[in-house]
């Protein structure tokens, strides 16, 4: 259940009045600006009364939100992007895309999980959940990375891995493991950035990073709300408090050191501007690459190293090499 749903369809109503007005305005030789401004102004009320201090189960709503801008949608923002498909082994996974891009003239590998925005495309990409041969792409171009030697730029947005039998028959959980030893064994600098959900070990698998970068209503965490209520109470719908006791959102991961940095999103999340969105998130991407091209390649694996373990722990290195 969308706790946005009503007062959603309020604003959408709204939007779609002040657009009419403001046709009518540029058309007729009506002064309707009062009538205009008011709109506006009531629109403005009922978007911080609908967005303004978000629930973490509201987050998790945001961060689904259909139009919320896509893994492709950052990576069409790129100079230049060429993809490269296949796993060389079995197919082509749609669920995630990748290949060599230019982001602010820099060289890059980008990769990122992808969703649908409708139900043809969602099939063909399979809501964004990645089967095997999908994260075995996913290691063909981190090989590569490390090869060329061109940093990772990894878009991390899925509930989680593909969970059907085909996938446990083909090794799910070892292309998941074999995923994250290349991300740890990469002697070339790594940038993830959490769009939209990071779920499970399906997410983790392309955020091993030196820099975790994350949007204001993102959500990361060990399981979808829904899934640990029905782990824990077997009862799918407390997922409202399980996603209060998971910590999933930004400022909860940020505190606990999993994530270095938020990235702002406009009031009611980022499908509300989404250019402005991907734009500010590259430019974080562009700044977290140039620090990182400060580090030669054994100093960035042993910050690497230090970053994940000093995670649940209650002491903070505060070295050059660990700082973030």
């Amino acid at each position: 259940m969308n706790p946005f749903a009503d007062r959603e369809r309020a604003l959408f109503e709204l939007e779609r009045r002040i657009a009419e007005l403001r046709t009518a305005s540029a058309d007729q030789p009506v002064v309707i600006a009062s009538e205009i401004a008011t709109l506006e102004a009531k629109y403005q009320e009922v978007l911080h009364d609908v967005y303004g201090s978000p629930t973490p189960w509201q987050k998790v709503h945001i961060a689904r939100h259909p139009n919320r801008p896509t893994a492709l949608e950052y990576i069409a923002a790129f100079d230049r992007f060429d993809e490269l498909h296949g796993d060389r082994a079995y197919r082509d996974d749609q669920a995630v895309v990748g290949g060599l891009g230019l982001l602010r003239g820099r060289a890059v590998m980008a990769i990122g999980q992808q969703r649908g925005r409708d139900t043809k495309e969602n099939l063909r990409r399979n809501f964004g959940m990645v089967a095997p041969e999908g994260y075995r792409k996913v290691q063909r171009l981190a090989h590569l990375a490390t090869r060329f030697g061109v940093p990772m730029v990894t878009f991390v947005d899925t509930k989680g891995a593909d969970p059907g039998i085909g996938s446990e028959e083909r090794a799910q959980s070892e292309a998941i493991a074999q995923c994250l030893v290349a991300f740890t064994d990469a002697t070339v600098p790594i940038v993830a950035v959490i769009i939209g959900e990071g779920g499970s070990g399906g997410a983790l698998a392309l955020a091993i990073a030196d820099r975790v970068i994350m949007l204001e209503n993102s959500t990361y965490s060990v399981a979808s709300p829904e899934g640990c209520a029905a782990i824990l109470w077997a009862d799918a719908t407390k997922a409202e408090e399980a996603a209060s006791h998971l910590k999933l959102t930004a400022q909860d991961l940020l505190r606990f050191g999993i994530v270095d940095e938020i990235v702002p999103e406009p009031l009611g999340g980022a499908n509300r501007d989404p250019a402005t969105v991907v734009a500010r998130v590259l430019d974080r991407v562009d700044a977290a690459l140039s620090d990182l091209d400060r580090y030669a390649s054994p100093t960035l694996l042993s910050a690497r190293y230090e970053k994940y373990r000093r995670i649940g722990s209650s002491k903070r290195d505060s070295s050059p090499a660990g700082k973030r």
